[in-house]
């Protein structure tokens, strides 16, 4: 599980009580461990003095993080977070970014949010295509994801086994969504020097013809499988930036597919897709000696060379 070798973790932190005290290792379910490295939930006692680098995974909202990003950076940490909003946050939360930045420039360190979805597939995959574009008019990506196959607070997160009516009160409640898809059009399109105006999303049921059945849960025909969203980034009117998201339990053809419309016409698909959490983690742990080498202050994915860190490397 512990692949990257030349990586030492000297620390551990969560909020929750039920963790706190026991080894990382054993919590991670790792067959070697323990690890020798205790949950604790003082941060200011893991980060004082002796951390490079905090991993952060904790919540999809910036709001929300906002006080742990901060006390990370003024510890003198890089950091790179799972925080989805922090992917590309500078419409969102335009003064939040700017503080961000600034106390990271001042502690000479630098932050990032990333992951597979925002951070890869629909936005740095995207860029990274055009490369080979003289002219990109409009950009499509569509992902669809079979929920089946992945954890159980993913498939409760898309509304798995809900009836239409309480999905669409849980989306009223902020609770079914999954985040990051208006952050993946503003990256793409800044990019991509698409000027948009406006920028939609939206959200709605996938409903099942048929029964389903995961390792977890039972979806009964007529209920919902998952979620189907779809944001677009707008210019006068006029649709520059299109992406789909599919992610439900018994999803058909799962696969990721990027459309580049210009000069030349390029189209990329994945078969069988990228898988969530597997990518996850891998972009995040590859993304370490990029963003411990990056200039101090808060980055993107589109600013940074994404690459693969290998086991024996040096950070």
């Amino acid at each position: 599980m512990r692949t990257k070798h030349a990586l030492e973790i000297v620390g551990a932190i969560d909020a929750d009580p039920a963790k706190i005290g026991k080894d990382l290792g054993e919590v991670a379910g790792d067959e070697a461990a323990p690890w020798g490295v205790a949950i604790s939930g003082d941060p200011r006692a893991v980060l004082d003095g002796h951390v490079d680098l905090v991993v952060h995974s904790t919540s999809s909202y910036l709001e929300h993080v906002k006080e742990q990003l901060l006390g990370c950076l003024e510890a003198g940490c890089c950091v790179v977070s799972t925080c989805e909003e922090l992917a590309y946050p500078f419409q969102k939360h335009t003064e939040l970014s700017a503080e961000l930045d600034n106390t990271a420039k001042e502690e000479g360190v630098a932050l990032v949010g990333t992951g597979v979805n925002p951070g890869f597939v629909m936005d740095k995959l995207v860029l990274t295509l055009a490369t080979a574009a003289q002219r990109v008019d409009s950009a499509r990506a569509m992902r669809i994801v079979n929920a089946s196959h992945r954890r159980l607070p993913l498939q409760k997160k898309v509304g798995a086994g809900m009836t239409p009516e309480e999905f669409h009160a849980q989306v009223a409640a902020g609770v079914i969504k999954h985040h990051g898809l208006p952050e993946s059009v503003a990256m793409v399109a800044d990019g991509l020097g698409l000027a948009i105006d406006d920028i939609t999303e939206s959200i709605e049921p996938v409903i099942t013809s048929e029964h389903v059945k995961t390792e977890f849960l039972e979806v009964a025909p007529g209920q919902v499988a998952g979620v189907h969203q779809i944001a677009r980034g707008m210019s006068a009117g006029k649709e520059k930036v299109f992406l789909e998201l599919k992610m439900y339990v018994g999803a058909k053809d799962p696969g990721d597919t990027i459309e580049l419309e210009g000069e030349p016409r390029l189209v990329l698909t994945i078969p069988g897709g990228t898988h969530g959490d597997l990518a996850t983690a891998a972009v995040v742990v590859n993304t370490i000696p990029i963003i411990l080498a990056a200039p101090a202050g808060l980055r993107t994915t589109r600013d940074l060379a994404l690459g693969f860190f290998p086991p024996n490397a040096e950070p």
